[in-house]
């Protein structure tokens, strides 16, 4: 059976739109995409009048040498959402099929389905947030056709063990592809679980350029895949995914530079969220501290809700998860600088003195009481 077969068939039979970059490339004279022959104001010569390359060679080879895929293996995407997007798009017809998640968990896997009017299936995380395999495996209906595993875990931090993968991965054969989101695994202690992508054509890993790279802003993430997955969501990809800003911002980000100065703050990260989690347990109202190996750490509280107005009156935005299951006592707070990650301490233990302090601006609410902008 093809991993293809999974798909829904009309996507497969799907004549993708053709645009101009992709029918001729090359030429010195370029008359055939309708573009401006003059470049935009203040533009620095970066030829943001001309579209860019539908997946951008030198991105694309950059990326393959990063996660150790061949070319044919990576599709790049407008971060990891559009291609979560794209996958429910191409194996979930609307009202009949559904997706497997694993609550609490990042949101967009459900957003995406319920917007594609497929079925969300929910196989919660066990009380201390690692991944129950027979309970997932046994939540599998015939609807079901992608299952998503978010690890390192958002918003817990909790890990998936490869060895847990790859049961996975063996037992969703023939019946569903299973989506491996990496978003944070720089930040972990086990790497990849890329390496498997050869022996299982049912296997999707999701990266993304936004957390460890320092990208968010750019939107540049990346599906690695069976060559026939990637073909099939190339059919339905914008022709332009990504604009040329963003893919300059990735091919120095990438660059051995640029690699270099992204694994030292790594490191940083690393090394503050040990500190950062021994020094918020010992704070007053602090229940606990749950294990993370994500750049964030998720703390229950005496009064999140107290907490979260606390830091906020002192210029500190934190993500309330209180809505998740299992979290309604909870706060997630990203691992930042050494000073920012002093500011957050400083000001839970001494909150007047901090207040008086602070020097960060306080952000706008929106109208439901969050900071504007805070949905990741």
């Amino acid at each position: 059976m093809s991993v293809l077969d999974l798909a829904r068939p009309e996507i497969r039979a799907l004549q993708p739109y053709s645009s101009a970059r992709m029918e001729a490339s090359g030429g010195q004279l370029l008359l055939n995409a309708n573009e401006s022959a003059w470049e935009p104001t203040g533009d620095g010569g970066t030829g943001c009048n001309r579209y860019p390359e539908p997946q951008p060679a030198a991105m694309v080879d950059a990326l393959t040498r990063l996660y150790g895929v061949r070319r044919e293996q990576l599709l790049v995407s407008r971060g990891s959402d559009e291609a979560i997007d794209l996958l429910v798009r191409a194996f979930c017809r609307a009202g009949r099929d559904a997706v497997l998640i694993q609550p609490p968990t990042f949101g967009m896997y459900a957003v995406c389905a319920r917007i594609q009017d497929a079925g969300v299936i929910e196989a919660p995380l066990r009380r201390d947030f690692t991944l129950d395999v027979d309970a997932t495996l046994a939540a599998v209906t015939g609807a079901v056709k992608l299952v998503f595993v978010c690890t390192p875990n958002n918003p817990a931090g909790s890990v998936v063990p490869h060895a847990d993968i790859e049961r996975l991965v063996q037992a969703l054969a023939g019946h569903a592809l299973l989506v491996v989101d990496e978003a944070y695994v720089e930040f972990a202690d086990e790497g990849s679980v890329a390496d498997l992508l050869d022996r299982y054509d049912n296997l999707a890993v999701l990266r993304t350029l936004s957390k460890a790279w320092a990208l968010a802003g750019a939107r540049v993430g990346c599906l690695l895949a069976h060559p026939d997955v990637v073909a099939l969501l190339r059919r339905i990809i914008p022709p332009y995914p990504l604009p040329l800003p963003s893919v300059n911002a990735a091919l120095l980000a990438l660059s051995g530079w640029g690699q270099a100065n992204a694994r030292a703050h790594i490191d940083i990260v690393r090394a503050e969220r040990i500190r950062m989690r021994t020094a918020l347990a010992r704070l007053p109202g602090v229940r606990a501290v749950l294990p993370s190996q994500a750049n964030f750490l998720t703390v229950r509280f005496d009064d999140a809700g107290a907490v979260y107005r606390q830091l906020f009156d002192a210029g500190i935005v934190v993500r309330d998860v209180r809505r998740y299951p299992g979290l309604d006592d909870a706060l997630r707070i990203t691992v930042g600088t050494p000073a920012e990650n002093e500011q957050v301490l400083a000001t839970l233990a001494y909150p007047a003195t901090a207040r008086g302090a602070a020097s960060l601006k306080s952000p706008a609410m929106d109208g439901r009481g969050f900071a504007e902008g805070s949905a990741t």
